[in-house]
């Protein structure tokens, strides 16, 4: 099943990438095409870690960024290249990259609208409005609840635990959304070749691969991912929320 999953995803059409971008990198500036860096194929993970977050990135994107390390000379052998996008300055990444001991290549969209482009930041840089894959997810939520009260009324202890990480509100917090997103390049040209938001990332959160395969599973109850820190926080656990 999951290889037919993955065939599909790969006759997904290709959409031409019109707009052009113009990302700050500890390089200097850089254009989309740019970022490809020699290879024909682009995966990027769009990390929660917006200009107003004073605590640091996201401590479940952080969780999962834990992992990319180790792929990216596999992926380069493959002809991919993978990298991280965020619209925080680009000093505040790469000083929290450098707490989390991380190397892969992390840019900023600082002021470009790429982000709210593939869907994971909000249009207005407010606490009033809420990343776009959120607003998607929360229709669909009030839907099957018949209209009920919105889901962020009842917010998930994990999204206020990771909003006091950041150092934002909930609403500030969720300006910003996770996402994956693939390009590809041909003759110069970027083509949109796929995305995937909120528990579509979950492959890349390697760790929940394996306690899917273990006795007692992922043993999160009704809060999933609240348990989750960054990884030098284990040890000082924020109090409960």
């Amino acid at each position: 099943m999951g290889d037919e999953l993955a065939r599909q995803r790969q006759d997904l059409p290709w959409v031409k990438v019109e707009k052009e971008y113009q990302f700050e990198t500890e390089d200097g500036p850089k254009t989309l095409v740019d970022l490809f860096d020699g290879t024909s194929q682009l995966a990027v993970y769009q990390f929660m870690f917006g200009p107003h977050y004073d605590g640091g990135g996201c401590p479940s994107c952080s969780s999962t960024a834990d992992s990319f390390d180790g792929v990216l000379t596999h992926l380069d052998a493959c002809d991919v290249t993978m990298i991280c996008v965020s619209r925080a300055p680009l000093e505040q990444l790469l000083a929290y990259r450098e707490r989390m001991g991380w190397n892969f290549n992390w840019v900023s969209s600082y002021e470009i609208e790429f982000n709210v482009d593939y869907g994971v930041s909000a249009a207005g840089d407010t606490a009033h409005d809420a990343a776009p894959p959120l607003e998607a997810n929360e229709l669909a939520v009030r839907r099957l609840l018949d209209d009920q009260p919105s889901v962020r009324d009842s917010l998930p202890s994990v999204a206020l635990q990771n909003a006091r990480a950041t150092g934002t509100s909930p609403e500030g917090y969720f300006t910003e959304g996770h996402g994956f997103t693939t390009f590809a390049l041909e003759e110069d040209t970027v083509y949109h070749c796929y995305s995937t938001y909120a528990r579509g990332t979950e492959f890349l959160m390697g760790y929940y691969a394996i306690l899917d395969r273990v006795p007692k599973g992922r043993a999160e109850g009704n809060q999933p991912a609240s348990w989750l820190r960054r990884h030098d926080e284990y040890d000082s656990l924020l109090d409960p929320v």
